[in-house]
């Protein structure tokens, strides 16, 4: 398919037989709670709306919560290229773009070469924009930065008919309820939305819509504000510097959550059986 988005007449059968997600905590699913325990996330809730398109589908998420781009390409790549999937989701990068001294030009030739091979072996591939960080604390000074890698992935999109995930775009995960606790990562319902916009890209037909706006809140003085930008402060940003000017991550030591194909059940991502790599 040569496109961005899925943009035909109707939406078409989502008939992937295969579908791996590559990333960091954003596709590990990180702040959105499983029923069946861990992280669910948007990854997860698109291959539950995938299944319900075709109930064979196997699905392995290999992200990895902190991760660099380097070591989603390194790492996650390879295995992906194991396993053959028919639909591949690449997001990653945003930890990098954070990071002092990063180089969305250097982000973006990497991303480029992953998606090269990823094509090579015949798989589909879903690629995600980085997020208007405008409204997110500490975020909001790598917007710049963001632009410019969006519009390397965009470049990146054309050349190869990848499908596009406009995060950027997405003015309902401006709303501080798309956010969890540490403003860092999306809360469940952002995760939801996005599993949507996922959707739309791909041309999967579901009843739903992420552009729902939200409910009307009352304001709040802003001496609660205040507090809870000291709270979040003391909880969340502290530990979060902590960890970088040690040169630790989130994701040191763990694996991915689930690095074979596997199917889902119907209740919210847990597997009915295990299968080992085969070609798609």
């Amino acid at each position: 398919m040569n496109g961005r988005e899925y943009t035909g007449g109707g939406a078409r059968r989502a008939n992937w037989p295969s579908f791996v997600a590559l990333g960091d905590s954003f596709t590990e699913g990180l702040a959105d709670p499983s029923p069946g325990g861990g992280c669910r996330g948007w990854a997860d809730r698109l291959a539950e709306h995938l299944t319900a398109q075709n109930p064979r589908l196997r699905y392995a998420n290999l992200a990895v919560r902190g991760k660099l781009l380097r070591q989603i390409t390194e790492d996650q790549v390879p295995q992906a290229l194991e396993l053959r999937p028919a639909l591949v989701s690449l997001v990653g990068g945003g930890n990098d773009i954070i990071r002092p001294g990063s180089d969305p030009d250097e982000l973006a030739a990497m991303f480029d070469d992953a998606v090269t091979r990823l094509h090579a072996i015949g798989s589909d591939v879903l690629i995600g924009t980085g997020f208007d960080t405008s409204t997110t604390p500490v975020l909001r000074r790598v917007r710049g930065k963001v632009g410019t890698y969006n519009a390397h992935l965009r470049a990146i999109a054309d050349k190869h008919g990848c499908y596009v995930v406009d995060l950027w775009s997405m003015r309902v995960l401006q709303d501080a309820r798309a956010w969890s606790d540490d403003r860092l990562h999306l809360s469940s319902e952002g995760h939801r939305r996005v599993a949507v916009r996922a959707c739309e890209a791909l041309g999967v037909e579901i009843d739903d819509d992420w552009r729902t706006p939200w409910p009307e809140l009352p304001t709040r003085p802003w001496r609660v504000q205040r507090a809870e930008d000291i709270q979040w402060a003391r909880e969340h940003l502290a530990p979060w510097i902590v960890r970088r000017l040690r040169g630790r991550s989130s994701g040191d030591g763990r694996g991915p959550k689930r690095p074979q194909l596997e199917r889902l059940c119907t209740n919210a991502g847990r597997t009915t059986d295990h299968e080992s790599p085969h070609p798609r």
